[in-house]
């Protein structure tokens, strides 16, 4: 039986796939973080707005921004710090 994991040549094979791998891997999680905290920000913006302003339509539209904005900025800097 063929027992090509003991071939010189094919473990250097192998490093460079997994080495290809990872790098692609990393590149195309990028700025999943950003969307998510985004979302979560401005759900929660409304949340809190919508009990404490108790259904102003003015102010849940502001804090449903000032909570994207600071959710994204927070998913910002956690996809930069990743890398």
């Amino acid at each position: 039986m063929a027992r090509s994991h003991h071939r010189k040549k094919h473990k250097e094979h192998l490093r460079q796939f997994r080495n290809s791998q990872d790098t692609a891997a990393a590149k195309s999680g990028k700025g999943k973080t950003v969307v998510l905290f985004t979302v979560i920000g401005a759900a929660l913006g409304f949340a809190v707005s919508y009990f404490a302003a108790q259904g102003s339509a003015i102010w849940i539209a502001i804090a449903i921004i000032a909570g994207a904005v600071i959710g994204y900025f927070i998913g910002h800097k956690i996809d930069a710090e990743k890398q």
